[in-house]
């Protein structure tokens, strides 16, 4: 059963029957909006990107984006970088696997954000979202929808922290500016 979040909400990575997830998947899915102009309605491709910083008490100490794949120890994985999105229709057009288990236990946070490589604002994007699945068996366990647009270029979507013996995620939604993973770094700083 997915969960639909809102900003701010936190879900547990336990499993209904007790035991704990093992490796998720960030999916990311948007589409470009159409643009009324004088011939008509028409779209601009946007490049949405995500990332996925890797903390250890407040500090970044790894990052998983287009340009570098696979973290440093090998527990998490991007799949690819999309130019243009809506190739899904609904789907991921970019993913970011964890793997919980091999996460180093010094990582304590992962921050996921997504940026537009381009310089387009969200209001160029329709349809965008996050979600989260067990990658093991493919259930949806949280979505989390980015509604309204908006003049920013970037958003701080979730992250997935240790929570106890497990892990958890909470919805950020934090709106920010910035082409890169980089340019979010103090945007990123206050949610940790």
């Amino acid at each position: 059963m997915t969960v639909n979040m809102t900003k701010g909400q936190a879900i547990s990575l336990q499993k209904n029957d007790g035991g704990s997830l093992t490796s998720v998947r960030m999916g990311l899915g948007w589409q470009a909006a159409p643009r009324r102009g004088l011939f008509g309605s028409r779209t601009r491709e946007v490049d949405l990107d995500a990332s996925a910083v890797l903390f250890a008490d407040k500090q970044p100490v790894d990052v998983v984006f287009f340009r570098h794949l696979v973290s440093d120890d090998g527990s998490v994985r991007h799949t690819g970088d999309n130019l243009v999105g809506g190739v899904g229709q609904g789907g991921d057009d970019e993913a970011i696997l964890v793997d919980l288990q091999r996460v180093p236990v010094h990582i304590d946070q992962i921050v996921f954000t997504v940026n537009s490589f381009t310089g387009q604002t969200f209001q160029e994007v329709q349809n965008a979202f996050c979600r989260l699945v067990d990658e093991t068996n493919g259930q949806e366990l949280a979505r989390y929808t980015l509604a309204g647009g908006g003049a920013y270029t970037a958003q701080i979507m979730a992250k997935v922290h240790r929570a106890g013996q497990g892990w958890a995620m909470t919805a950020i939604g934090s709106p920010a500016n910035g082409r890169t993973f980089q340019d979010l770094m103090p945007a990123i700083l206050p949610v940790l």
